[in-house]
């Protein structure tokens, strides 16, 4: 497949200069584009100062909301420790949660600040006029600079802290001081965090027995050896995202998705992508789509014989399988037997917060910044998923390492969280502007060869699955798949995030899920009616999918050997190969 040739493709001496000093300013800034960030604001103070009726309104919602807090502060006095909320925290903030915050002065302080919390939004949202993303953007970036100010953050404004501060006599202050130290010292080394040396691919992460069976520059494909006598004649293709290494699907033995397949008598195989470095700047998303997901199809037909494919995609890895499966199915390419998408879009309209700021500006930025290395970093990638979750990834560490003195303990997700990737400069700058900014997978403008591809041409049932607490790809996003397909879907909504909610092995504590199937002749139901129709079930939506899959496979088979040498399929190495370690 020829790939086309970008406009970024051709540097002139003036633009270089552009570029180098954007590049020099990213490195203070974070990789945020100091003109999107004024861009935004500015659009929200010009037309808030042009909105007297919106200035009236937030007077009257300060005068309320002083009101309520001079009310709370009177029953207070009367009744320290029985004074009811005057306004109650979000759902998903667990900050004020103890009731230590229930105690004089900290409730007042809590109050004071979730009321500050609430107005900030009435200001900066409903503001006639400004665009929706710069709303967005002002929403977002005011929440962020006010969580710094929280008084869970501080030692002296958190009774826990305080508490164990006078149980322990500063012990605990002298820990996260500690702690802090070495934590620093390991990131400016550009060393992994405090842990993570107990988990090792090979020994106690990524342990599923296979080989590699193929490689390229770009992957190495992974068989997994059978664990069972006989296998379903169709095998597992499984496509990765690119911005995380495979194993998270293999984590330890316990709570492995391959490992669960392989039992349940399913032949598989992985993708294992190459972490990029300078050299491979110019590799782009044909690339990916060609020598990632089309040569491990060919490998997989090839080895199995002609076997129908179960393909199965994670994260962007999903989004990549749809291209491939459009593209194949546009051409009459009929190797996929059904496809899953794990937490996986198409459509990019409402992507989360990681797209608040995804614009011109912010993209010519990034690429410059890019441009410069020949790829995005990893500390770069891990920062932006770290803003998105402050709370729970930031300020909760703040408070539990440095302040209350005590390490969260390393666990295998954590660990593999860890590990992370970097981006080729070209296919990073393709993916965002023509999936995320465009939105042309959508719209049916996604150029695979010499025409487009549409998910309406998919014929393959698939097998969906989103999760409740998803940062990074909302399940109402994942959900749009409904209004693209012409095809059967099993939406299946499960608690947890991004990670966690796929990672839910049979027997783990505290989750439930929902399902339901659609016939392609069925009419589309929206995502908050389907929620409010669909009871949840207790426990792991693992074996809804074997039980789908079996549904869509034939007898069981003897299984297939171990590659194909006849077909050009050595067995290269032991699994998980070698690209899985490369940092």
């Amino acid at each position: 497949m020829e790939r086309q040739r970008s406009k970024h493709d051709y540097v002139t001496t003036e633009q270089a200069l552009d570029k180098g000093l954007r590049a020099a300013q990213a490195r203070f800034t974070g990789g945020i584009s100091p003109i999107a960030l004024t861009s935004a604001f500015s659009d929200w103070a010009l037309h808030l100062m042009s909105s007297p009726g919106k200035q009236l309104a937030l007077l009257e919602a300060a005068a309320k909301k002083a009101k309520r807090f001079g009310a709370y502060t009177t029953e207070c006095s009367r009744n320290p420790q029985g004074a009811e909320n005057c306004i109650a925290p979000l759902p998903q903030d667990s900050r004020f949660r103890d009731e230590a915050w229930q105690k004089w002065p900290f409730n007042m302080m809590s109050q004071a600040f979730l009321l500050n919390q609430q107005f900030l939004h009435n200001m900066t949202s409903n503001v006639e006029g400004v665009t929706q993303q710069h709303e967005d953007v002002v929403t977002f970036t005011t929440r962020q600079m006010l969580d710094v100010f929280s008084p869970s953050n501080f030692a002296l404004t958190n009774l826990e802290v305080l508490n164990k501060t006078m149980a322990q006599g500063g012990m605990n202050l002298m820990r996260g001081w500690q702690n802090f130290i070495e934590d620093t010292t390991r990131a400016n080394a550009g060393k992994k965090p405090v842990g993570v040396d107990a988990f090792e691919v090979g020994r106690n992460m990524a342990t599923a027995k296979g080989k590699v069976v193929y490689r390229n520059r770009l992957i190495e494909l992974i068989q997994y050896a059978p664990t069972t006598k006989t296998v379903r004649p169709e095998p597992i293709l499984i496509v990765p995202a690119w911005i995380m290494k495979f194993y998270i699907l293999d984590l330890s033995a316990q709570n492995s998705l391959v490992q669960y397949l392989t039992g349940q008598g399913f032949t598989v195989f992985m993708i294992s992508w190459k972490n990029p470095d300078a050299d491979d700047r110019d590799l782009g998303m044909d690339d990916y789509l060609s020598l990632g997901v089309s040569e491990a199809v060919t490998a997989v037909d090839k080895i199995t014989e002609g076997q129908k494919i179960h393909a199965m995609g994670y994260c962007l890895g999903g989004t990549l399988l749809s291209i491939a499966a459009a593209a194949m199915a546009r051409d009459h390419d009929d190797r996929l037997k059904t496809m899953t998408l794990l937490a996986s879009q198409v459509d990019f309209t409402e992507a989360g917060e990681l797209t608040l700021f995804i614009n011109d500006s912010q993209l010519a930025y990034l690429e410059d910044m890019m441009w410069e290395k020949g790829y995005l970093d990893t500390q770069q990638m891990a920062g932006a998923f770290q803003l998105v979750r402050s709370n729970d990834l930031i300020w909760s560490k703040v408070i539990h390492d440095y302040l209350m003195g005590e390490r969260t303990e390393m666990s295998d997700l954590m660990a593999w969280n860890a590990d992370a990737t970097r981006m080729p400069y070209r296919m990073h700058s393709e993916y965002l502007r023509k999936l995320f900014l465009q939105n042309d997978l959508a719209k049916g403008r996604y150029l695979v060869g010499d025409g487009p591809v549409a998910i309406t041409d998919i014929r393959a049932p698939v097998f969906l699955v989103g999760t409740e607490r998803d940062h990074v790809a909302p399940w109402r996003s994942a959900y749009k798949f409904n209004i693209l397909s012409d095809t059967d879907v099993a939406f299946v909504l499960t608690s947890g995030g991004h990670n966690a909610g796929i990672v839910s092995e049979p027997g783990h504590a505290h989750r439930h899920f929902r399902i339901r199937n659609k016939t392609k002749d069925d009419p589309y139901i929206d995502p908050d009616h389907w929620l409010a129709d669909t009871s949840a079930k207790e426990g792991s939506w693992w074996p809804e999918l074997v039980a789908w899959l079996a549904g869509h496979s034939g007898e069981p088979v003897a299984p297939p050997s171990m590659g194909s040498v006849s077909a050009g399929y050595r067995p290269l190495c032991d699994a998980p190969g070698t690209f899985v370690l490369q940092d």
